[in-house]
């Protein structure tokens, strides 16, 4: 999964980069000249894994990944060439996810692009960003397959979905939010639109808005995130990065004394894989512990495909463990004394935490 974190500069990306990945970045202003992007990969924290690896003491361990794309920040006109201009748009064109954060942390050392502490103002400048990259994109295509000598079936259908598409972007309306059938968001894919990715707002507190859980604009924020079926994570950002360079010990006692019961990264990543409709399953023995994301309502034959692609075409059956089957009674012998270790066939739909071994034949 690739996430891409955009938003004005000097509203805590790069802070937030550093936490996911345990990256130590320098937090600078990026409007101030640097236009490279910064990248990593992040481990997703998996309790399960963690138990699976105590049980079989694999060899190697691995977990779920992000990789975290933090682009430089965005100001106004940058879809034109101002600021940082189009150079951010390759870094996050492929993308599965946006995270926009969001500032309404208060720090008279940070000067904020605008010169003062406006949630959504600022979540309109980034949209109006990224709804004008999508248009010159269209446009530049309408305008090619109408001038174009010779234009197929399939070129007038892409036209009419791109069409659509520019009616909704002028006015104001993002191509994610857009009614578009299955064969429409099919032709769409190729683009890579930025509107049409999913989104999370991750809105960056400092403490004492984290202890009051108050900030400006939180109600009109949450209402716009609602209707736009935008998944919201209340963060303070610096303050949980601070905490996470101590030693366990000590950070599990900050953690509890302000009051964070779920880490950043855990945030991030559940709320990622209910949007993105995610699951992991898991496969365990002496060599290696793993999760291994898919998408919900896939066959175990699909799921099979996604540790290599023989075993998905020589697919015999899946044994299939319930992870909190193997937690109740600790041990996979025990589990199939109980039988409660099941064979499933190719059309199995595999569940998250399910732990499979799968037969083939090659």
């Amino acid at each position: 999964m690739k996430t891409g974190l955009i938003g004005l500069p000097s509203v805590g990306k790069t802070t937030l980069f550093n936490l996911l990945t345990g990256s130590n970045i320098e937090v600078t202003n990026f409007s101030q000249g640097k236009v490279e992007a910064n990248q990593c990969i992040a481990k997703i924290p998996d309790s399960r894994i963690d138990f699976l690896a105590e049980i079989y003491k694999p060899k190697k361990t691995t977990y779920a990944t992000i990789e975290v794309i933090d682009v430089p920040g965005l100001v106004k006109g940058s879809s034109t060439g101002k600021g940082v201009g189009n150079q951010f748009l390759d870094n996050i064109r492929k993308v599965d996810l946006l995270v926009h954060v969001i500032r309404v942390f208060n720090n008279e050392n940070v000067i904020h692009e605008e010169g003062s502490i406006d949630p959504m103002r600022d979540i309109e400048t980034i949209n109006l960003e990224l709804l004008f990259a999508d248009l010159g994109v269209i446009e530049n295509r309408i305008k090619r397959i109408q001038t174009a000598k010779k234009v197929t079936k399939e070129n007038l259908a892409e036209l009419e979905v791109l069409k659509k598409c520019q009616e909704g972007l002028e006015k104001g309306l993002l191509i994610h939010n857009l009614e578009l059938s299955a064969e429409e968001n099919e032709l769409l894919k190729t683009f890579s639109f930025f509107s049409e990715k999913p989104m999370i707002f991750v809105v960056n507190m400092d403490e004492k808005q984290w202890e009051s859980k108050q900030y400006p604009g939180k109600e009109e924020l949450k209402e716009f995130a609602a209707d736009k079926k935008i998944p919201v994570i209340e963060l303070c950002v610096k303050t949980e990065l601070e905490i996470n360079q101590l030693d366990p010990e000590d950070r599990k006692i900050f953690m509890e004394d302000l009051g964070i019961e779920v880490s950043g990264i855990d945030k991030l990543a559940s709320t990622a894989y209910e949007h993105l409709g995610l699951i992991s399953f898991l496969t365990a023995g002496q060599d290696e512990v793993r999760a291994w994301p898919i998408k919900k309502n896939t066959t175990a034959r699909k799921a099979a495909g996604k540790i290599h692609s023989d075993i998905e075409k020589g697919f015999i059956r899946a044994e299939v463990c319930k992870f909190d089957h193997l937690k109740e009674y600790g041990s996979m012998n025990k589990v199939k004394e109980k039988g409660l270790l099941s064979l499933e066939g190719k059309d199995y739909i595999v569940e998250d935490g399910d732990i499979i071994n799968f037969r083939f034949n090659v």
